[in-house]
């Protein structure tokens, strides 16, 4: 195992990946005095957690019954087997549902998180059982000058959906910028808002004001570094090693050669799914668009963690429902290198915008979930094709809302359209032909959209009829916060691709969090948490927040049983 020539490093645990749910097992073994080390392959820190929303699916959180909404416990299961169906019966459900208000309380009162609560979010389907909020909690925005130095290892925000590297959020600081052309106090907000980004990015390179999935990622790396975690970047593990059948560590590639790591207790897996692994994608991914799978994950995601365990004798699933979390995304044209991944996840549900498929015709209500969108899209695709659509907006809803990569006003569309990825015509014949989309098709699917949108009914899709979907809409927006027709040109289109916010797909886990061998059994020492599991979901999306929800728990649950603390709902105290 150990080579003549390699360093050697020791500590009690450790982390391969540094986002949300690895440094969360970080954090949570260290609390209890161990010694950790986390390993990240990419020169920062954060892993996809860091370009996310920051939310978390949490039924029966602390801020919801503190705000007086305490529901029955029984109800969040009813929803999972409403939504779920035989997977519902996965051994690791209750034992998440009981650890995961649990996980949200220690972080808070423990390790310094600040927490916010989506007591208005619904989950995305009204099926038995469903919450019309008090089900999410996200965090408050952070200092990154609080990061000291460190600050240069947080992975920026996603580029293409940033405002000149700040992230945008939460909903009520997007609600300005949304608003900055009709308000005069929002535009005082955003005006203050643009010059301190340009003043941090003068001082710091950066801005510093950190939001959504960036604020949790350094909140996390703050309460690391303030336990003694080692935090190691650019170190890819290349293999795990192990004595008796127990795993005792892995091998990093580093700048400085080989390094040992030996981890008395135990080793996580916590490295991000496989969303940038072709020949994985193309076996377990076809619908989703296989090998073509635009993911909106970082390109550093090849599914490591998943070929470590199966080389140590562990079991995956790659049967699920779905094995990846889908989500509409069209290709932004980059300079340099491929083109980025843009991922639509606000603009689609807003009055003025509506999707169709290469024929032109509606296919779903543009307002569902992003993952309901393309399942949608993938089931009206004709066999033997890619599964492709258009995201098409008026004038005003362009203006208002962007479309994609292309911004609201006052930003330009110039460089969007000179990079073909914004089209545009000055009638909808105009686009149809810029689309090569049938003109007579589109016309009349627009036609009929209009006529109902204009007083506030979609009879095709319903849309808007649900609390998912009003919720995404605009709420000062009346009839319906999600219908308004499109009537005034010139109008503009975005391609959209199959692509994915991660992976779903992964090792099979016990309760513990502990990796199974094809036989069932731990493998002693070897935890996965995140997207390295296979989701509890089994695949399904019921609600916002279902990945880093239970990344989050499972990660808390491993430090636990790494450190030997008690796990509520497991009945026995789990060996390593």
């Amino acid at each position: 195992m150990e080579r003549q020539d390699s360093r050697v490093l020791d500590c009690d645990v450790l982390v391969i990946g540094s986002g949300a749910p690895g440094l969360t097992a970080a954090v949570t073994a260290a609390e209890f005095g161990l010694k950790v080390i986390v390993a990240e392959k990419a020169a920062v820190f954060g892993g996809t957690s860091a370009w996310s929303g920051g939310w978390l699916w949490i039924p029966r959180n602390p801020l919801a019954q503190e705000a007086g909404i305490d529901e029955p416990p029984e109800d969040p299961m009813r929803y999972l087997q409403a939504e779920l169906g035989n997977r519902a019966g996965d051994p690791r459900l209750p034992v998440f549902l009981e650890m995961s208000p649990r996980m949200v309380r220690f972080l808070r009162d423990r390790a310094g998180m600040r927490w916010i609560d989506g007591n208005r979010i619904p989950d995305f389907h009204e099926t038995p059982g469903a919450g019309k909020g008090g089900r999410s909690v996200s965090v408050e925005p952070f200092d990154g000058r609080a990061l000291g130095p460190w600050i240069k290892k947080l992975r920026p925000p996603l580029e293409v959906v940033s405002l000149w590297g700040a992230g945008i959020g939460p909903a009520a600081d997007m609600r300005q910028f949304f608003d900055a052309t009709r308000k005069p106090r929002a535009a005082a907000y955003v005006a203050r808002r643009v010059l301190a980004i340009w003043r941090d990015r003068l001082i710091h390179g950066r801005p510093m004001r950190l939001a959504n999935g960036n604020a949790l990622v350094a909140r996390l790396m703050r309460a690391a570094l303030d336990r003694g975690v080692t935090l190691l970047d650019s170190a890819p593990a290349v293999g795990l090693v192990g004595e008796t059948g127990r795993v005792t560590g892995a091998r990093l590639a580093t700048a400085g050669g080989e390094v040992l790591v030996r981890a008395a207790r135990g080793v996580v897996l916590a490295s991000g799914g496989f969303p940038h692994d072709p020949q994985r994608l193309a076996d377990w991914a076809g619908a989703a668009g296989g090998r073509d799978h635009a993911s909106a994950a970082p390109r550093t995601n090849t599914g490591d963690g998943l070929r470590l365990a199966e080389a140590a004798g562990a079991a995956t699933d790659g049967a699920l429902a779905w094995n990846t979390a889908m989500a509409p995304v069209s290709l932004v044209p980059q300079k340099d290198g491929p083109p980025a991944h843009f991922p639509h996840l606000v603009e689609r549900a807003k009055p003025g915008i509506i999707a169709v498929t290469p024929q032109g015709q509606r296919f779903v209500s543009e307002a569902d979930s992003y993952h309901g969108f393309m399942q949608a899209l993938i089931a009206a695709t004709p066999p033997g094709q890619k599964p492709r659509c258009w995201l098409i907006a008026d004038h005003k809803a362009q203006r208002r809302w962007g479309l994609g990569w292309a911004k609201p006003f006052p930003f330009p569309l110039g460089r969007a359209l000179r990079a073909g990825y914004l089209k545009r015509g000055r009638t909808i014949a105009d686009l149809a032909r810029a689309c090569a989309i049938p003109a007579a098709t589109l016309e009349a699917t627009i036609a009929r959209f209009n006529q109902g949108a204009a007083q506030g009914r979609d009879p095709d899709f319903h849309r808007g009829e649900s609390a998912y979907n009003r919720v995404q809409g605009d709420a000062a927006h009346g009839p319906n916060p999600s219908l308004a027709p499109l009537t005034r040109g010139p109008f503009y289109a975005v391609q959209i691709v199959p692509g994915s916010l991660g992976t779903f797909a992964g090792l099979q886990t016990d309760p513990a969090a502990r990796v199974l061998t094809q036989g069932g059994a731990p493998i002693p020492g070897l935890f996965a948490v995140g997207a390295d599991m296979a989701s509890i979901m089994g695949g399904h999306y019921p609600a916002g927040g279902i990945t880093l929800g239970p990344g989050m728990t499972f990660g808390h649950i491993a430090g636990l049983v790494l450190a030997g603390q008690p796990v509520a709902g497991l009945t026995e105290r789990k060996d390593t």
